[in-house]
């Protein structure tokens, strides 16, 4: 009997490995086919029945992708706007969220509450007024519109605040009777002990801020301001009569997804500790 049922059970993990494994195998193929065309002419992009591997690899759609685009532009304004606001947004979410888990002031549980709410309005809806606000602040067409009002997300804060009313008041206590000031405690204290939401958060701020496409699309005028999604859509050309380069879009693709796989890649563990702890308490 324990020998039918160590076999059952082992049947029952080996088919969920396989169904997970096809899942993952079935999710990754729009990007294994992205990658293998970014090395082929539109002969064989488009060949039938298709062909997943090249015949002749050609490295021509990447050498056109930094000569006849500014698509190294495109991505050095991506990477500098999605770090500053990273940084930005790190800063003062953990701030916040410091401020809201161990300190006591009016209004407190009122203005946590309405920023929460603030979660519920979709950016749809204050999109026309925050552009218009942008505008009679003469910030179109500037990096100013694309990472002031964003520096201080709800949601950043929110998780900031979960993760440090985990931490020991009793360390903070005894940081202050050492004669630590608050900014102190706050820099050499909180900050090392919230590490694991401090990645989470950055994690997903700089993949909102690079793949960000209709703010940037609202604000941004001149094309060598463009950020990377908005440079990728302009490399489509005119659809309606056939005039685009697939195989240059293949290798802009792959490029543009390549930073957020290893961003990834090198701070999941992070990513699944800040999620995880920070839910402790609530």
């Amino acid at each position: 009997m324990k020998i039918l049922k160590f076999t059952g059970k082992g049947f029952g993990w080996a088919l969920l490995y396989i169904i997970l494994i096809g899942w993952a195998a079935f999710s990754l193929l729009p990007y294994l086919w992205s990658f293998t065309s970014s090395f082929k002419d539109l002969t064989q992009i488009f060949h039938y029945p298709p062909q997943f591997l090249p015949t002749n690899f050609n490295l021509l759609n990447y050498i056109n992708l930094f000569t006849k685009v500014f698509f190294a532009r495109w991505m050095i304004n991506s990477l500098a706007l999605a770090i500053t606001t990273t940084i930005l947004v790190v800063l003062f979410c953990s701030m916040a969220g410091y401020a809201f888990a161990k300190f006591n002031f009016p209004f407190k549980n009122t203005l946590f509450t309405f920023m929460l709410g603030s979660l519920m309005i979709p950016f749809q809806l204050i999109m026309t007024p925050l552009y218009i606000e942008m505008n009679q602040l003469k910030w179109l067409n500037s990096y100013w519109a694309l990472v002031v009002p964003w520096i201080a997300p709800a949601f950043g804060i929110f998780l900031m605040r979960q993760f440090m009313l985990s931490l020991p008041t009793e360390l903070l206590d005894a940081a202050r009777m050492d004669g630590c000031s608050e900014f102190r405690i706050y820099w050499q204290v909180v900050l090392p002990l919230a590490r694991p939401a401090l990645g989470t958060l950055a994690i997903y701020e700089f993949m909102n801020s690079w793949n960000s496409f209709l703010w940037p699309l609202m604000v941004l005028r001149d094309l060598k301001l463009y950020t990377l999604p908005l440079g990728l859509a302009t490399m489509l050309g005119d659809v309606q009569t056939g005039v685009v380069d697939y195989g240059q879009i293949m290798a802009g693709a792959f490029l543009a997804a390549l930073p957020m796989v290893v961003l990834f890649l090198f701070m999941q563990r992070q990513f699944i500790a800040g999620l995880t702890l920070g839910s402790v308490k609530g």
